[in-house]
């Protein structure tokens, strides 16, 4: 027994239009899509938003950790300027002033016959031939032949 449409209502309805109590699967359809599209934008904007870190952390930059707390900052204050300086950071290869300093460093304590420190980032079988390098000059009758060069 159905009922018979109001007189106003056209005959032929669009199948869009479901009947009371009936599931209405173009609202599920488009509920499902719409979800999909959420967690798809979100994806990308957090892949996006994690660009800068990922370069820094690839090239294996001195900075990485500056621009991993410039990106956490971008995406808790929504200051752009945050994740564009975290950008550039990341791009830039910034000179290595450490190396060329202990090294001369290391070599002023031997022209002075101070014994060198030990560097805790020095691999230790470096340290050890250094070591034994040190103890090679210190002797007085060494010849020049057998004391090791460093670097």
């Amino acid at each position: 027994m159905s009922e018979p449409l109001h007189p106003a209502a056209p005959h032929h309805l669009p199948p869009f239009i479901t009947a009371p109590g009936d599931t209405d699967v173009l609202m599920v359809v488009v509920g499902i899509v719409l979800i999909g599209a959420v967690l798809a934008v979100g994806n990308l904007y957090l892949h996006l938003h994690t660009l800068p870190e990922r370069m820094a952390h690839k090239s294996q930059k001195l900075q990485f950790e500056i621009v991993a707390v410039l990106g956490l900052l971008a995406l808790f204050t929504h200051n752009h300027l945050f994740w564009v300086i975290g950008l550039f950071l990341a791009m830039v290869d910034l000179p290595d002033f450490g190396t060329p300093l202990r090294r001369i460093a290391g070599s002023v304590d031997k022209m002075a016959g101070v014994a060198p420190e030990e560097d805790p980032a020095e691999a230790p079988h470096e340290a050890a031939s250094h070591a034994a390098a040190t103890a090679g000059a210190a002797r007085p009758g060494a010849a020049k032949s057998e004391v090791q060069g460093h670097a």
